[in-house]
This record gives C-alpha cells, structure tokens and sequence, in this order.
C-alpha cells in the first residue's frame, strides 16, 4: 500500500455542494502563485506530449526520451481492453454521484491512508475542486464495505470492475518496467538475471485513486489538484475524454495541457524512479485543473515499492567510475523527508543526495 502523505485537517462537509455552487467560495478560491503566472499551452509542435506504443520494437528507446525530457508520456498498444477502462469510469461516476451521508461513511480520518475525502495533496492552504477515494488496489472488497456495508448487486458490480482494472494495471506494470529496464540499457537476458530488477517487479505495490472534478463556475478561481510530484516508481492515470491533466514544462515554465485520446493512458514518473535511476529518468510535475462544462474523472494507479524495501539507484543507471547520486531509502522514509521539505519550501529529492566526490563522486542532478 502507498504510505499516506500528511492528510489535511477533516472538514465536516467536503465536497458535497460542489456541483450546485454558483460561485466558488473562498474556501476553495486559490490565490495565485507562481505556478499559475505560467501560461497554459496546448500539446502541439515542441510541446506535442510523447506517445508511446509498449509493444512497438523501439519502445524503449521512445521511453527513455520522454522519461528523460517530460517525466510522463501517453501509452498506447498496451492491450487493456476498452471496456475495461469505460467500465471504471462508469462506477466511478456512480460513486460520487451517491448520497453524501453514504459517501461519509467512507471518510478518510487525519492520519489515514484510505477512504473518501480530500485528495492527498500537501500542505495546501486551500481546498481543491474535487472529491477523492484512496484505497489498496488488492483490497477493494474490504474497502468499500464501507460505502455498501449491506453488499448487494451495486457493491459487486463496482469490486468486480475495480478488480478487473488492477489486474490489468498491474500485469501491464510490469510489462513497462521491463520497458524501462530496457531504457537503462539491459538485455532481456540480463533483466531476468537481474536480482534486484526481479524483486522490484515482483513486489510492486499499487494504491488506486478515484478522482472527480466537479464543472466549476468560476474555474480561473479554483484548482483540481494542486502542483505536485508522485512520491512512488510510475502512475497509470486513465481518464475520461475532457482534458485537465497538465504537466510542467521548463524553459520557459509554461504548463502544458495532456490531451484525453481515446485508449491511451497517461504514464508519469514519480520521484523514486528518479531516484532508482539515479535522476536520469525525472519525475513530473504536474496538476489538474477544472473546466465551466464538464465534470471529469481520472483514476491513477500508483505503483510503488513494498514498505520494507530499501530504493537506491540502479547499478545500471550509474556511470562507470561514478557513485551513485542518491542514498538508499525506503518508501515510509522518503515520505519522511518530503513532509520535512515542504515545510522547509525544499526539494526532497535533493535532501537525499550525497555530497560530489568529484571524478569519483555521483554528480547529483537538479530536482
């Protein structure tokens, strides 16, 4: 399971008038910062996102591109059948569309990993225009008893597609880790001979997120999801077909829009991947934003590693004659050092470098 970010203190109605508001009220109106004085552009020409066919035979090197410049890329030929995704974002639909006491009965409490309640975003000063379930991907069933603690057609319908989704998700994780694999420069015979490649694959963790964005009056005044980095390896994020997910590019910063293609799912880095290849593929920094419109949905699957297992960088990713740019640490630790940061306004990532030993030292990359 995702160890749980610092949770914002519970509210006693969240969300729940979102969708008949006819303003945005000033618990929800966002002042603007320095994210929001980049303008938001549309993915074409040098900003057109990065597709990628997992099964073409140059996937890997298409991987490692994007990894390398974007942190993120659209994946397409990945064999996840369409009435699957239709079919979660149906209940997901259904979820938030019940009655607010039956929502409530799923409430995620301070301290929480799981349930109903604010996106677990950090240290915001402000709410987000969006209601949120967190939950293991492998325990659905337990989970949402606590929406339909009676069972019934309604509860199966919804575990039987969410389980289906993570079986799919999850057996296609580790198909794009051997991807990225293959991106650092491993054979497939020294992938399958690979002790620690071998061990990441096999215990990857998944935590799912189920999003709503309710249509919003005044947009401009309002944030789907604050700008952030994901703290685990990668995320799937399958989303309906109204564009809202945008990533940070540099150079100048400007936000750029990821369109919705049909069948394609949006794959972004997270900060331990950058990590585990020693910061040559980046995490991305991205946020969600809401429209006049349309709701949208979005559910990312986050993969991760196990709590007990230490992250260091890849032999792989590490030059000959250099050491490695990050120290070894786990899941539950690097949350940790993240929480420390964003109270310090610094980079976790940074705060887990080792020193430059010149030409025999890693030379640690920015975050």
């Amino acid at each position: 399971m995702m160890p749980s970010p610092p949770t914002p203190p519970a509210a006693a109605a969240p969300y729940v008038e979102l969708r008949s508001a006819e303003r945005v009220p000033d618990t929800h109106a966002w002042p603007a910062g320095p994210d929001d004085h980049h303008p938001s552009v549309e993915a074409v020409g040098r900003d057109a996102v990065p597709v990628v066919d997992v099964g073409d035979p140059g996937a890997a090197r298409a991987v490692a591109r994007a990894a390398e410049e974007w942190g993120a890329f659209l994946l397409v030929g990945h064999g996840v059948p369409a009435r699957v995704t239709a079919g979660v974002e149906e209940q997901v639909a259904r979820l938030f569309a019940l009655p607010a006491p039956e929502k409530a009965r799923a409430g995620r409490r301070p301290g929480e990993a799981s349930g109903y309640g604010y996106p677990p975003a950090l240290h915001l000063p402000k709410r987000m225009w969006s209601e949120g379930y967190t939950f293991p991907a492998a325990a659905v069933r337990a989970e949402f008893r606590r929406v339909w603690p009676d069972g019934g057609d309604e509860y199966l319908r919804f575990c039987d597609v969410m389980e289906e989704h993570h079986w799919e998700m999850r057996a296609l994780g580790g198909r794009l880790l051997d991807v990225f694999f293959g991106a650092l420069g491993l054979t497939a015979d020294q992938i399958a001979a690979g002790e620690t490649e071998r061990k990441i694959r096999e215990t990857l963790m998944a935590t799912m997120h189920l999003n709503l964005y309710p249509r919003c009056p005044e947009p401009e005044r309002a944030m789907g999801l604050a700008a952030h980095t994901d703290s685990g390896f990668f995320t799937f994020i399958t989303q309906s077909p109204v564009p809202g997910l945008q990533l940070l590019r540099r150079g100048p910063d400007r936000w750029v829009t990821v369109p919705a293609p049909p069948g394609a799912l949006v794959v972004v880095l997270g900060d331990l991947f950058q990590l585990l290849t020693n910061g040559r593929f980046r995490s991305a920094l991205h946020r969600a934003v809401v429209n006049r419109e349309q709701d949208r949905i979005s559910v990312p699957y986050f993969l991760g590693p196990p709590a007990d297992l230490a992250v260091a960088p890849l032999a792989s990713a590490v030059p000959p004659g250099r050491k490695a740019a990050f120290r070894a640490v786990t899941w539950p630790e690097y949350m940790g050092v993240r929480e420390k940061a964003l109270r310090t306004d610094a980079s976790a990532l940074a705060m887990l470098q080792v020193e430059d030993e010149g030409e025999d030292g890693g030379v640690p990359p920015k975050s």
